[in-house]
């Protein structure tokens, strides 16, 4: 069930009626409507895949109560590696399978050898990729002893399953997101007025912003031998905005929808194009997958406490993994590895954590340096989205090539004209994200420091954009990954 859909509209407000005013007195009726309308929002795709989401919760739950009572430090890491093993082992299969035999055969075909072997039509099941790696916190976070494990099966099925974040995130922590089923919860009307706000900014990035970035980025990158190269870069440039309102739109329609039942879930994104260099871009950008790679990934490889050469291996190591989590295709791999060299030397030279501060805060503008460095980030992380984007590494290096070989194009006024109205858009867009920036969201604090008559003209404004901007219903980006 897609969030822009009207199955989702009516959806919504049916829950949100029997979460409210039929099991708001008992907590576990709470719970168990959550999992059953969890179950149907990720059926409405494919019901057969449920078993998936089930069957993991079952290994979960009972490798969690195995490890409460597992004495020996050899049967509490069997018992991790059971978990650990079990979800790479479906993520693995169902994402991975293809892609590691096809290199497989293309390595032996080098050398000569001849191996017959099938691809298998397999469906990527919607999600995978995040409530995987959120069960492993549980179970991982268990097995630290940083979290004591619930005997409540159908609070943890919740928090598995937790409909608002179950297919795109944020990839929640259970140190975070299950206590939260296991204590009552209030309806309170300022936190449910803050959530509608943060979904009606999340439906305009994606159905205004992402959506029509989409069709002129997809039609740029599938005919890009035909175009210039002032053309090429703001097809590279509306699939940077593309992938950002589309995922941190889904991102921030979770988070409030999530507020609709009095949950909290950590921010997802901190305004990353307004980042002032590669570190501070990470920093902001995915805020879920990049800081659980760092815990239980970098961390656990020794971090940046070695010397040079761990800190550069360990560098590569996540950049890589975190690409190849994207998915099973060497430009993802590129991507993650482009980014490796931009962090490398802020690392090296110790400036990573430069930034730590909201860009020109309290201030109206950045200084020209700050703006300087701002538009050199956004310049590098558009670069690296072409092999994101790519079809496959030789279609990235043809479109990064013919930018370059065409260097008077960018003189073509004629091209701006062409696209001036999704132009005119992102204008008033990143205008609206920059002033809204000391938020965690544009409108949080942006919109109430306006008069009530204002304020509403604003949201009426965005409801028309989604209505009038508004097409087929499309498909959010990261649910293929």
């Amino acid at each position: 069930m897609l969030f822009n859909s009207l199955d989702f509209a009516i959806f919504l407000p049916i829950v949100f009626i029997l979460y409210w005013f039929i099991s708001s007195k008992n907590i576990k009726h709470q719970n168990l409507l959550i999992v059953v309308a969890s179950y149907v929002f990720y059926g409405w795709w494919d019901w057969r895949f449920l078993s998936l989401i089930i069957f993991s919760t079952i290994v979960d739950y009972t490798v969690g109560q195995k490890l409460k009572i597992a004495e020996s430090q050899s049967r509490r890491k069997a018992l991790l590696w059971t978990s650990i093993l079990v979800n790479l082992g479906f993520l693995g299969f169902f994402k991975y399978y293809n892609f590691f035999l096809d290199n497989f055969i293309s390595a032996f075909s080098f050398f000569g050898a001849d191996i017959k072997a099938n691809s298998l039509n397999i469906i990527l099941p919607v999600g995978i990729s995040f409530y995987t790696f959120q069960t492993l916190s549980y179970t991982i976070d268990v097995y630290r002893r940083k979290l004591e494990p619930t005997k409540d099966f159908i609070a943890f099925s919740a928090f598995v399953s937790f409909f608002p974040q179950l297919v795109a995130g944020p990839i929640e922590r259970a140190t975070n997101l299950l206590p939260q089923f296991c204590t009552k919860r209030n309806f309170d009307y300022s936190t449910a007025v803050n959530g509608m706000r943060q979904i009606l900014w999340g439906l305009f990035k994606k159905i205004v912003i992402a959506d029509n970035c989409a069709e002129l980025a997809n039609h740029i990158f599938s005919n890009s031998i035909d175009y210039s190269g002032i053309t090429l870069v703001l097809g590279a440039v509306f699939f940077t905005f593309q992938i950002y309102a589309d995922f941190s739109g889904y991102s921030d329609i979770a988070i409030g929808t999530s507020r609709l039942f009095g949950f909290n879930l950590m921010r997802n994104f901190a305004f990353p194009y307004f980042s002032r260099d590669i570190a501070e871009f990470w920093r902001r950008w995915h805020i879920s997958l990049s800081t659980w790679f760092r815990d239980y990934l970098y961390i656990p490889l020794g971090g940046s406490r070695g010397g040079t050469l761990m800190k550069v291996r360990n560098t590569f190591i996540i950049f890589i993994v975190s690409g190849f989590w994207h998915g099973a295709n060497w430009t993802f791999v590129i991507w993650g590895a482009l980014n490796a060299v931009y962090f490398l030397p802020l690392l090296l030279t110790n400036k990573n954590r430069n930034n730590l501060d909201i860009v020109a805060h309290s201030r109206s503008l950045p200084t020209f340096k700050e703006l300087l460095s701002i538009l050199t980030t956004f310049s590098l992380t558009v670069f690296a989205w072409i092999f994101f984007r790519a079809e496959n590494l030789g279609h990235a290096l043809q479109y990064a090539s013919d930018i370059l070989q065409h260097p008077s194009s960018f003189l073509s006024f004629s091209v701006y004209l062409r696209y001036k109205t999704i132009i005119v858009l992102l204008g008033a867009f990143m205008i609206i994200e920059w002033l809204g920036r000391e938020g965690e969201y544009a409108l949080e604090k942006l919109v109430l420091r306006w008069k009530s008559p204002v304020r509403y003209t604003f949201y009426y404004s965005i409801a028309y954009a989604i209505l009038w901007f508004g097409g087929k219903e499309q498909q959010f980006i990261y649910f293929q990954f």
